[in-house]
């Protein structure tokens, strides 16, 4: 299926209203996400530590390591957390694009104050570009988030939400297409750095998430797939799973090395460790297509390390509102089994 076709399709369904982002009194205002300071040790008390052992002494947390970011509010949610905006220069891509930010409310209770926090990288359909249309409050994706960690259907995920594409003309794939921005450096290099240079993360993998709509879902997919070290779950929603851009031309080989499909083969064959595995969380709506795709990419790859599952969406589209119902009715909570939760202090 041709990309750009569908997707400027997806725009309109997935984030025309998102775009418009919700107006608050404190837009363009400082944000700051420093938190509460502790003498105590920096590392948890009960969980995994970060080589995934479970040997009982605790994840290790990074502390922010600079350098610090300025945010300005872009949004604010009803429980008074902001979502905050900032430019951010990739050192690794070359790439300059802005990433909103939103961390849940346990990120600032200081009994976290020695503790990292699981990200969420959320990546929107359509082109991306100039917004990720995740940072609105129409979508309801961060007080879902909330909502579900008071309810212990999910983790308190900080939740960083990047530009997709560097124009709105073309979708790279979320990959470093020979003689084009290298995105897929971008989303799955300068974008973690930029959090750990600005919150406190896990060390571990078991820290480290994608989710997305659309070619959002996708760049996530592959992503998870090509970086297993880095990243262990994926919520993908309405994906493709091949790479289809028509920047490939003339580059099938690199095209070939960010194809999920060949990915998750390749991956599938290794043995099913705790450090190899990877949860491929996929949605879909049954008023869309792909229902097929999905189940035939699941039936070949669902092997060794490679665990999926499928979350279908009674009367769901190919939209982002469907997708965070989605997640709401299970695909959170099988994600947030395998990752790291943040460990309060003794």
């Amino acid at each position: 299926m041709p990309r750009l076709p569908r997707f400027l399709a997806a725009a309109l369904a997935l984030g025309t209203a998102a775009a418009l982002v919700t107006g608050c009194s404190q837009e363009g205002a400082p944000v700051s996400f420093d938190t509460p300071k502790s003498t105590s040790s920096a590392r948890g008390g009960n969980a995994k530590d970060s080589a995934g052992n479970g040997d009982g002494r605790g994840p290790e947390t990074v502390l922010p390591t600079g350098p610090k970011a300025t945010f300005t509010t872009a949004n604010t949610l009803e429980d008074g957390t902001r979502i905050g905006v900032t430019t951010l220069a990739g050192a690794k891509s070359g790439f300059t694009g802005k990433v909103w930010v939103w961390a849940p409310k346990q990120y600032f209770d200081p009994k976290y104050a020695d503790s990292g926090f699981p990200v969420l990288v959320a990546l929107p359909g359509g082109n991306g570009y100039p917004m990720n249309y995740w940072m609105g409050t129409d979508l309801e994706l961060q007080s879902s988030i909330s909502a579900w960690s008071q309810e212990g259907k999910s983790l308190p995920f900080i939740v960083v939400m990047p530009v997709l594409n560097p124009d709105d003309t073309f979708y790279y794939d979320g990959s470093d297409i020979p003689g084009q921005p290298k995105m897929g450096t971008w989303l799955a290099e300068d974008v973690p750095d930029f959090v750990r240079a600005n919150f406190r993360t896990f060390a571990s993998r078991d820290g480290w998430a994608f989710m997305g709509s659309s070619s959002g879902g996708f760049a996530g997919l592959k992503a998870v797939l090509q970086r297993p070290d880095r990243f262990k779950a994926v919520i993908a929603s309405g994906p493709d799973t091949v790479p289809d851009s028509p920047l490939w031309a003339g580059h099938e080989a690199e095209r070939q090395a960010n194809n999920p499909e060949r990915l998750a083969k390749a991956l599938g064959a290794k043995p099913d460790t705790e450090r190899n595995r990877v949860y491929l969380a996929f949605q879909i709506g049954t008023e869309e297509s792909g229902m097929g795709r999905l189940k035939s990419f699941m039936k070949s790859y669902t092997k060794g390390p490679v665990k999926t599952r499928l979350e279908v969406i009674q009367g769901g589209g190919h939209n982002a509102k469907s997708y965070v119902r989605g997640m709401g009715d299970g695909s959170i909570a099988w994600i947030s089994r395998q990752m790291q939760a943040p460990v309060p202090s003794p």
